[in-house]
Formats: C-alpha cells, structure tokens, sequence
C-alpha cells in the first residue's frame, strides 16, 4: 500500500490490492435469485390462471423483478412471477399441483438432455479427474431454483422493503422494492430499508467508487458485492441531523423521479439518458442535493476529492481494531 503515498488525486487507481473489505461483519449485499430455467417464470395471465385454479398456488408463486423491469418499465414493477417451491422435497412439492405440473412438464426433460449432454462430455475424462456434476446436482432437485438464495430470503424477509439496482448498466439506478417481491439474478440486492443507506448508495460518493472498483460489461458497470459494497467505507463520523439531511434528500429524490417518470410516460432508463435536458432540472437538483449531503459526511468540499477521501478512509478503517459504522 506504501507505493500510493501522499500523492492521492481524484484519478487514483483504486484497484483489489489497494484496499479491504470494511462491510462484512452483517451481510446485507447479495446477488438475486436465479431460477436456471424459464420454466419456473410464469407471465401475469398463466400465473392469474394457476392462482385462480389452486388457492394454495399463491404459497409457491412470487412477483419477480428483474433489472429489464426496473429500469425498462415506468413504474419499474414486475412483470412476472416466479415459482419457487423453496426446499420442499418432491413430494410436498407435488401438493401445488399446477405450478409443479408446469415445472415437471417444462424443467425436467430439460434437466435431463443437460445431465445427458454433461455425461457425453465426461466421457474419456483420464488422470483421476472427476468429470462435471454441474447438471446431476440440478437434476436431483429440479423442481426447486437452481440457486433460489436463502440467505438473501432470510435478510429480506425480516424487511418492508430493500434496496435493489441492476448488476449491469451504464448508471447505478437505485431503488426500494417491496420485501414481497422476488429479485431476480439481474438485480444486486441490499437488505437496508432505511433512507439513509439508500441515499448514500444512491450519492456520487457511491458511484465514484463503483466505477473504480467494479467490472465491465463492454460499455457498462457491472456492480459487485465484493469489490465494491464490500469495501465501501460509510460515513465514520456522521452526525444525527446529517443523517437526516441525507434521508430526506433521499426522499425527495425518489419523489421527484418518480414524479418525473409518471408525469413523461418514462421508465427510469430514459430518465437518465436525457438528464442533460431542461425537462430533468429538478431531477439534476435533487441529486446536487444528495450528493451535497453526503460529502459533507465525509468531509469533502468536492466532489472531485471524494475518491481519495474513500481509498484514505477505507485503509484507516481495514487497520482499526475499533468499531466500524456502516450502513442502516
């Protein structure tokens, strides 16, 4: 770490071996869920229909939110659901009988051709070397998710809502979603439902750090939970009235986006693309405010500093033995 010194500017390289994860003693970051087959997606008729017909269908049948509808969909709702029969063994699974039907007829010869082409491949496999059990793992349960991701539902469930924005694009968009919703693997996930941790998530000190820190996806951002919530330093000495500066500023951003979005008939994707126009004035001045309200809790005057404040706070708090504060 010597070699980065006393010479830190806003172009400071801020890569995996300058810093270390400051956010891990409460997992609250986690990746969506992933069905691994389109079987287990259901559009809003179908899934009306399955509802309809079995009551206890509902046990089993979740909206789910995928990026695509976030970003790409005015009101930024789901548009489908998912079927998720949790860890329920086959046969308490078949007690939902149409979404199981609808899994056994769709998921499982899928499931089968992938274990037979798997097989093939590890065929002539020589040296003592275990071939691929990728498929034989999902095969053996395939009428639940292939990573369904407990430990998000568990952080999730204990919520109202939680904070989402998609893995991959070319702005972090940042939002609250209803703990009723299932996020799909499209969407980074954060079990906070305070405004606080949204605004800061949401501020330019956040997206300074994701883009030093994150991977790419050919033009866009790809969020990632290690690398950068991981290793994001929060405000160390924030105050009670700067924390609630920082939520209503979160607030009013939200408010005025959504405005925006109702008012112009635009998803928020489109939101951001023509934020240089005159129609995006209040939605540009609520986020001056924000990012104001945020550094000051760092303690820098501009914005152009933050960088440098983050990798310095991040390495004073990777060496401390004391209390670290985060987010919530």
């Amino acid at each position: 770490l010597a070699h980065i010194g006393a010479s830190l500017s806003p172009e400071v390289e801020v890569g995996a071996a300058q810093v270390l994860a400051v956010n891990t003693r409460a997992r609250v970051c986690f990746q969506g869920q992933t069905p691994g087959h389109a079987g287990f997606v259901v559009g809003p008729a179908e899934a009306a229909e399955l509802r309809a017909a079995d009551g206890r269908a509902a046990e089993v049948m979740f909206p789910l939110l995928t990026g695509a509808d976030l970003l790409g969909r005015v009101d930024g709702s789901p548009r489908r659901w998912v079927i998720d029969v949790g860890g329920r063994d086959e046969a308490a699974a078949r007690g939902y009988a149409g979404p199981f039907a609808r899994v056994e007829a769709r998921v499982l010869p899928a499931r089968r051709a992938a274990l037979r082409a798997e097989e093939a491949r590890n065929v002539g496999v020589t040296g003592g070397a275990r071939g691929n059990r990728h498929h034989a793992h999902f095969l053996a349960s395939w009428w639940q998710l292939s990573w369904r991701r407990g430990e998000l539902l568990a952080a999730i469930s204990r919520l109202p809502r939680y904070v989402v924005c998609a893995r991959v694009s070319r702005r972090p968009v940042f939002e609250f979603v209803d703990a009723r919703v299932r996020p799909g693997d499209s969407l980074v996930v954060f079990a906070l439902a305070d405004d606080y941790s949204f605004a800061v998530l949401q501020s330019s000190a956040h997206w300074a750090w994701l883009r030093a820190r994150c991977s790419t996806l050919k033009r866009d951002w790809r969020y990632t939970s290690r690398t950068v919530f991981d290793s994001f330093p929060w405000p160390q000495a924030v105050d009670a009235g700067q924390v609630m500066t920082i939520a209503a500023a979160g607030r009013e951003l939200r408010a005025v986006r959504g405005r925006l979005a109702a008012g112009l008939g635009r998803s928020r994707r489109l939101l951001y693309r023509g934020l240089a126009g005159p129609e995006m004035a209040a939605l540009r001045a609520a986020h001056a405010q924000l990012d104001r309200a945020v550094l000051d809790a760092y303690g820098v005057a501009e914005e152009a500093e933050v960088l440098a404040e983050l990798l310095a706070l991040n390495l004073r708090l990777a060496a401390t033995d004391g209390a670290v504060v985060g987010p919530g």
